[in-house]
């Protein structure tokens, strides 16, 4: 039966038979001392009681667990039950309570699994009666609360019994619609922030869209309007307020627009370049390269040249290099137009020269050059270029033509296995182009040969063949590199490409070895003076001013000549051989040293 007395539910339940929780708190109404005794309360009475308070407190619970355990340290208060376990519905199982035992712990939640949320005995060794209750609810099952009992509970105690099963799944009801609802603010509360967030993502990107559409509308009008890499780089200062440059892929500025083009522009470095522009085509967008932003103009996969804004301080935002990369967009059909009319040109200028080496008949030449815009009735001169370094393909081709070009060359370009060949308009300078293709190329180990002037296009084919000697005279010298003019070889010219260098040297040092190692010994110039004497034909005048010595001085050391040769100048063979020692002393060996 129930206790007489109603227990406090606020405080920690005891597991005593008969009370609902821990502490006494006195519910019988006070009277005026001497007054009427109240009326005496049966023991259903305290039971209602007690299932009232226990009520409250399951309503107050914080949680599902919390509720369990009420309804477990109370359920004495309903009759002789004893709460063997509990179980709470969590994510479809039944999860049980930490305050089950664990002797039929397996048996029991095996068995309770098995009702699958309907009632149900459940058997306990030493126990007369057991009985696993559902705790139903609206949303459906909440758990079980599993009871025994030594005897079979009467009618009314198991009215009671019902009564707080159905008290606790309707606390368990409210307290799973409490935590939904929160769990549903909660939720309402994340989408409502994610939409705000998504929202303003939403305004981000359609103002992003329309700035790319305004940049996009911009670039589009300056290539609709045929403008080339000037309008480009004055539409990308406008919209960027930095300094903007086109570069060629070799270095050199094509463009620049805004504020503090450096005047003479830096010269560049052909290997640095090469490097920077592996560096930059490895990245992915534009790459910043010391002060500056760097894009480049690379359709299909080949570089045609560099896009770059001058941003010292390291300004450029997302905004400007979307502005960068719709202006290298825009030039790339633009630069690619150039390259192929380039391409076309050169095609054409290679075919016309391809034939003029080769022999043509000179209307057709006449005509073919005045098509391509080359003057072919002026004086021209055969140009053979051969570089260690560089294989003589299209590349090194244009590098050639552009070399000659800066150096103030009008010239058809054509190439063969191993050098390229130009037909000049003009006699070349001595060492201009080499030293252009120097710079070019980033190295000196060069060779330039220059055939005799050509008169008329029957002329060219001979000349070619000049420039090739020229050539082959110049690799087979001590100082290889640097450029030779047929007309200047001299003797040399009529020795043929096989001849044997070593029999040279070996002449060389026959007729003039005692000179050459005098010179070395004393720090003379006996076999230069010999060899100006030939080339001034013999004239004491001419001789001493060609190498500013008094005639005395020239007399003198033609004496020592003959002293220390043994040779006599006045005698005919050996002033011959003397001569062509000189001659091949200073072509093919390379003069002094």
């Amino acid at each position: 039966m129930v206790s007489s007395r109603v227990r406090s539910l606020h405080r920690r339940p005891s597991h005593r038979k008969g009370s609902l929780a821990r502490g006494t708190v006195g519910l019988r109404p006070t009277t005026a001392r001497g007054g009427p005794h109240p009326p005496t309360r049966t023991p259903a009475d305290h039971a209602l009681l007690d299932l009232v308070a226990l009520s409250r407190a399951l309503f107050g619970a914080p949680d599902e667990a919390e509720i369990l355990r009420l309804a477990m340290d109370h359920i004495t208060g309903a009759g002789p039950y004893c709460a063997e376990a509990g179980y709470l519905q969590v994510g479809g199982d039944l999860v049980p309570s930490p305050r089950n035992g664990q002797t039929h712990a397996s048996a029991v939640g095996r068995r309770v699994r098995e009702l699958a949320g309907q009632d149900g005995d459940v058997a306990f060794p030493g126990w007369r009666w057991g009985w696993a209750l559902g705790l139903r609810g609206p949303a459906g099952l909440h758990g079980y609360l599993v009871v025994t009992s030594r005897s079979r509970p009467t009618e009314a105690e198991r009215s009671l019994l019902a009564l707080l099963v159905r008290h606790t799944a309707a606390a368990l009801s409210a307290a799973f619609a409490l935590r939904r609802q929160c769990e549903d603010a909660r939720e309402l509360h994340r989408l409502r922030a994610e939409r705000a967030t998504l929202q303003q993502q939403l305004i981000s990107v359609v103002a992003e869209l329309a700035y790319e559409r305004a940049v996009h509308a911009v670039m589009a009008d300056v290539a609709a309007s045929g403008g080339g890499e000037d309008a480009v780089t004055r539409a990308l200062h406008t919209l960027t307020g930095l300094p903007a440059l086109v570069e060629d892929r070799f270095g050199r500025l094509r463009s620049w627009s805004g504020p503090g083009c450096p005047v003479p522009y830096p010269e560049p470095d052909p290997v640095h370049r090469d490097e920077l522009l592996h560096a930059v085509a490895r990245q992915t967008g534009p790459v910043r390269v010391k002060d500056r932003l760097i894009t480049l103009i690379r359709p299909h996969g080949e570089i045609l040249g560099v896009l770059a804004l001058v941003d010292a301080r390291d300004e450029a935002d997302e905004h400007t290099v979307l502005m960068l990369e719709h202006a290298a967009a825009s030039l790339a059909p633009k630069l690619t137009h150039v390259r192929d009319l380039a391409e076309v040109e050169l095609r054409l200028h290679r075919e016309l020269t391809d034939d003029l080496l080769a022999g043509t008949d000179e209307t057709s030449a006449y005509a073919r050059s005045e098509a391509v815009g080359h003057d072919l009735r002026r004086t021209h001169y055969i140009v053979v270029v051969q570089w260690s370094n560089r294989t003589a393909d299209d590349l090194f081709a244009r590098t050639v033509s552009r070399a000659a070009s800066a150096v103030g060359m009008r010239s058809l370009v054509t190439r063969r296995s191993d050098y390229v060949v130009l037909i000049a308009d003009g006699r070349p300078h001595t060492r201009a182009l080499y030293e252009a293709l120097a710079r070019e190329t980033g190295t000196r180990s060069g060779t330039i040969g220059v055939s005799a002037p050509c008169v008329s296009v029957n002329d060219i084919p001979r000349r070619y063949e000049e420039a090739q000697r020229a050539l082959e005279v110049r690799r087979h010298c001590r100082d290889r590199y640097g450029t030779s003019f047929f007309d200047e070889l001299g003797l040399y010219r009529i020795l043929g490409p096989g001849s044997d260098y070593r029999e040279l040297e070996t002449f060389v040092q026959e007729w003039l070895g005692q000179l050459i190692d005098y010179d070395s010994r004393h720090h003379a110039t006996l076999v230069e003076t010999l060899s100006r004497y030939f080339d001034c034909g013999g004239n004491y005048d001419e001789t001493a001013d060609s190498l500013a010595i008094h005639r005395s001085t020239l007399r003198y050391r033609l004496q020592r000549i003959r002293d220390i040769s043994g040779n006599d100048l006045a005698n005919v063979e050996d002033r011959l051989n003397l001569q062509v020692a000189t001659r091949v002393w200073r072509i093919v060996l390379g003069g002094p040293g």
